[in-house]
């Protein structure tokens, strides 16, 4: 019984489960560590991030026999030129429109209790309780729009607040970009020689892993972001680049980022004029045909090889648990902890005599 791969599974079982048991009960020993990650998490996150859409850059002008460290100050030149561009041209029309949206939020309540509060009054045969539904959305309706502008202020307070962490960026980006591909070699040198292998294939997997997802998802968001921000502005959509700056960062969640994105187009155009609703759907389906028959098959493909429902229920409890940060990161970190358990999965095969690899 105790040979049993059953058996060896359910004590493999119970043993991580009393290691992460005994891990709570002194955490306290683990609370300078997580102090220390906090501070760095975001600034390490945000150079990840820049790292891999800049790196192919970087990779680019060394073919062309440009020196890395050349190629680095190039890159940061870029960066320094876009930020300008942005502060500069972009910021303060997002800024000033983003204000006029949060002082427009109680006019368009007062219209929608106006016209729920019209339908009743003119609707003599209503069920009881679809009644009781509206009467109770019309109650809440100012609780709703409250939470709702208090959750963008609390995101953008958020975003804010990171701007302190942002001097650490450059560093982290700096050494990522001029030592990152040495990291892997240099861990390798203390390892045998099977395991070293088997860490640079790891490492190899998950960096594949990151890079196609991140430099896939930031061209096929700013493509998707450049023909709503198009089209917002041929049907004259007030508030048109925060609506596309909107729908560029939501894009970043697969799947349910972009029906995410459209809610706020769609109410804001219906208000703006009903008939403007419309050409915003129209926009949407055009684009999101445009983005998943050319852009992602081309630049994409099916990387994280997901399945919707997984998208979905990943989605769903990361956005409970973390916030809007949660739905940002959840796919990729489910990635690539996808890909490292893949990994330790196919060398355990490995180890296991032909005709016993199966697991149970």
């Amino acid at each position: 019984m105790t040979n049993s791969k059953l058996f060896r599974g359910l004590v493999i079982a119970i043993l991580i489960f009393a290691l992460i048991y005994l891990i709570s009960l002194t955490d306290f020993i683990f609370e300078p560590f997580w102090g220390y990650v906090g501070a760095i998490a975001f600034p390490l996150i945000a150079a990840g991030f820049i790292f891999y859409v800049t790196n192919p850059i970087v990779n680019l002008l060394e073919r062309f026999k440009v020196h890395r460290i050349l190629g680095i100050i190039i890159v940061f030149l870029l960066i320094i030129l876009l930020g300008y561009f942005v502060t500069n041209f972009i910021a303060p029309i997002v800024q000033s429109q983003f204000s006029r949206l949060i002082d427009n939020m109680p006019k368009w309540v007062n219209s929608v209790e106006g016209i729920i509060t019209y339908w009743q009054d003119n609707q003599n045969i209503i069920p009881p309780q679809l009644d009781d539904t509206i009467q109770g959305i019309t109650d809440n309706l100012n609780a709703y729009v409250e939470r709702m502008t208090t959750f963008i202020i609390g995101f953008f307070g958020q975003i804010f607040g990171f701007v302190f962490s942002f001097f650490l960026i450059p560093f982290f980006l700096f050494f990522m970009l001029k030592d990152g591909d040495r990291l892997v070699p240099f861990i390798s040198k203390f390892l045998s020689k099977k395991k070293s292998d088997s860490f640079r294939e790891l490492m190899t997997n998950i960096n594949q892993t990151l890079s196609s997802f991140i430099q896939g998802q930031f061209i096929v968001s700013l493509c998707v972001a450049v023909m709503l921000y198009i089209g917002y502005l041929i049907i004259e959509l007030q508030y048109s680049l925060t609506l596309a700056l909107l729908s560029f960062i939501m894009n970043f969640i697969p799947f349910v980022g972009p029906f995410l994105s459209a809610i706020p187009a769609i109410i804001i155009a219906f208000f703006q004029d009903p008939m403007k609703a419309v050409w915003v759907i129209v926009i949407m389906i055009i684009a999101q045909q445009v983005e998943g028959n050319l852009i992602s098959p081309n630049v994409m493909g099916r990387v994280l090889k997901l399945h919707p429902l997984t998208i979905i229920t990943l989605i769903l409890a990361a956005g409970s648990i973390a916030g809007f940060l949660g739905l940002l990161f959840i796919i990729p970190a489910y990635a690539v902890v996808k890909t490292i358990i893949s990994h330790f999965y196919h060398e355990w095969l490995k180890k296991q005599p032909e005709g016993e690899k199966d697991i149970f």
